[in-house]
């Protein structure tokens, strides 16, 4: 591989809950001392960007609004290019301000554009849920935008639900297909790429989620490392989807770079 590039993701990479990664504040600053291009992604809605380059800065790592793709961002500007300037926004209350200047919907019966759903936690609860779903059946046109489709992560208690559970059940109960603007789906990688003006097949993304950031990045024509921490399991490798690179954790990225810099002897 000859790389030029590095996606990394956030949560169960840099850090886990609020510990950080052992080394990954030096994995980081190492890229950045040697200018080498990269971007930080993260499917995380349940707080702005402003919240998560706080997060960053509080373990040694600093990144500015900018350097963070999310879905939101994502998101806002899919749904400017497409006219929808009134949307219902099932995310959490922090995220909102992502989505300044769009009109939330207020009740079951108001006529909207979109139907934005995030990860709530333990704010979904069937009425929520259900008033998602009327929304979604008021209008044909409507149309379920998801903010990634991850299905679970490690919080700190131990596994949760991710938003991608709830995406599915209303697309099974609408039969409408859901927009994803996140991971896995390839035009977020592809998004993030021209960001950084990067080549999918000199990039390498940097995921613990087999799935969602390895075979993901792989579809979208990117390289993939998968680091043996977050939600990673030993199960995960045999899963059938082969990342170039397998990692104790990111910490172990700058040494592993290096090696692939040097030139071939012979």
């Amino acid at each position: 591989m000859k790389l030029e590039a590095v996606l990394f993701d956030l949560d169960g990479v840099l850090y886990q809950g609020e510990r950080a990664v052992p080394g990954a504040d030096a994995a980081v600053a190492w890229f950045q001392q040697r200018k080498i291009p990269h971007l930080f992604l993260t499917n995380t809605t349940s707080r702005p960007r402003a919240a998560l380059v706080e997060k960053l800065a509080r373990m040694g790592i600093e990144v500015t609004p900018e350097q963070l793709f999310t879905p939101p961002v994502a998101a806002r500007q899919w749904l400017e290019r497409r006219g929808c300037r009134k949307v219902a926004l099932f995310v959490p209350p922090a995220t909102r301000e992502e989505f300044e200047g769009l009109v939330p919907a207020g009740t079951e019966e108001e006529a909207v554009d979109a139907v934005v759903l995030g990860d709530l936690g333990e704010a979904w609860d069937f009425a929520t849920l259900n008033r998602a779903f009327r929304l979604l059946m008021a209008r044909t046109e409507t149309l379920l935008v998801a903010l990634g489709l991850t299905r679970y992560w490690k919080a700190e208690e131990g596994l949760r639900l991710d938003v991608g559970p709830f995406v599915k059940a209303l697309e099974y109960a609408t039969g409408k297909e859901a927009v994803v603007l996140g991971k896995p789906a390839a035009p977020f990688f592809q998004a993030a790429l021209g960001r950084i003006g990067a080549a999918a097949e000199k990039t390498l993304m940097v995921g613990d989620d087999i799935r969602g950031d390895v075979e993901a990045a792989q579809h979208a024509g990117l390289h993939a490392a998968l680091v043996r921490t977050g939600k990673f399991r030993p199960a995960d490798l045999e899963l059938g989807v082969e990342p170039e690179l397998v990692l104790d954790s990111v910490a172990d990225l700058p040494r592993w770079w290096k090696e692939q810099e040097r030139p071939s002897v012979g």
